[in-house]
């Protein structure tokens, strides 16, 4: 029976990135013997632009008919003007809730090849493997707001942070099984001292975690932590935290490695699941075929790896994009002297080469 993807290409070089995993993808499934169909819908401007909102309703239900969703990215200042409710970045939002996407991974890995471009000394980043587990579908980013009110004679604004012991709870279980299959080490990332949800977090985790004896638990503040994936990133192996916390920390966790453009994600859902790079739609370099494919190669990888099952077809990818930096392939946003200066096209080509 085939797999059915549905592929939003989004704004910016989203259609560009997407068209380069869906051929890695093609080329995967035949040599590892599974079948994929593939059904492209609009989001964010693009649909605003065709349809008057970003989030259209056939794009919804074609995301919950599918196996998986391959999504590229949404947002750019032609739509600036645009009221908030409107607004690309609404699309995300939308699909994040229509899909029950509780959980966000990043995982953020520097190899030797790269730590040359990382900001940290190559000695302090090289061999580093995260894996941020972030909730997804509550918080502050979810709760009651006021764009604005008069409160004692002035304006204010306001938005409200929440989260119950069973979203704590769910969340906690999936950082903690995803280090049963790694190094078996969580580090749970709050603000504890200061806030009374983080309070309840902290105590939650540390009632979850009585379930999982293998696992090493240890707890960090949010600043210490960004302190601390400064100063000694090899130190994590899985960090889960809050949407706020974890959009803030996966961002500077991604740099690690010297481009956003290499950064896959995954948005695991209680129907079906949402694979995206994290660098957003650029639309600076939008239709100049120089965008870097690999982060949408690569969260095609883990679209595979945790949709599909297909552990060996995602690694041979995996790999693939491996040698294909190992060669000396790099796209505008990696390219130095003494390095082979590639396109959207050839970086792909490059990738698609040695996918065994």
């Amino acid at each position: 029976m085939a797999n059915h993807i549905a592929v939003i290409p989004g704004d910016g070089i989203g259609r560009e990135i997407t068209d380069a995993a869906v051929k890695v993808l093609k080329k995967t499934a035949d040599i590892y013997h599974f079948e994929l169909t593939f059904e492209t819908k609009e989001a964010g401007g693009t649909a605003y632009d065709q349809c008057g909102v970003p989030l259209p309703e056939d794009t919804v239900e074609a995301a919950k008919q599918a196996d998986a969703v391959l999504f590229g990215a949404v947002g750019g200042d032609k739509w600036d003007h645009v009221t908030p409710k409107l607004r690309p970045e609404q699309a995300v939002l939308g699909l994040r809730k229509a899909l029950g996407l509780y959980v966000n991974l990043r995982p953020v890995s520097v190899p030797a090849v790269l730590s040359e471009y990382s900001p940290l000394k190559p000695d302090i980043v090289t061999g580093t493997d995260i894996l941020i587990v972030r909730e997804l579908v509550g918080g502050i980013y979810f709760g009651d707001r006021c764009e604005s009110e008069i409160h004692n004679g002035v304006e204010r604004a306001w938005d409200l942070e929440n989260y119950s012991v069973p979203e704590v709870q769910r969340i906690t279980k999936f950082a903690m099984e995803a280090a049963q299959k790694r190094r078996g080490h969580v580090t749970s990332v709050d603000k504890s001292n200061v806030l009374a949800t983080s309070r309840l977090w902290r105590r939650t985790v540390i009632d979850v975690a009585k379930q999982y004896p293998d696992i090493r638990l240890d707890h960090l503040y949010v600043d210490n932590c960004a302190m601390q994936l400064a100063l000694n990133p090899k130190q994590f192996d899985v960090i889960v935290t809050s949407n706020l916390f974890g959009d803030i920390l996966s961002d500077e966790a991604a740099v690690l490695g010297g481009s956003i453009g290499m950064m896959p994600s995954a948005s695991i859902g209680e129907q079906t699941s949402l694979y995206e790079p994290i660098h957003g739609s650029a639309p600076d370099i939008a239709g100049q075929g120089i965008a870097n494919p690999c982060a949408t190669i690569l969260s095609a990888a883990m679209l595979l790896r945790y949709s599909l099952k297909q552990d060996a077809a995602a690694g041979a990818i995996e790999r693939a994009v491996d040698k294909a930096l190992a060669e000396g392939w790099r796209t505008p946003d990696l390219y130095k002297d003494g390095f082979k200066k590639a396109n959207t096209a050839t970086m792909t080509d490059a990738v698609l080469r040695h996918i065994q």
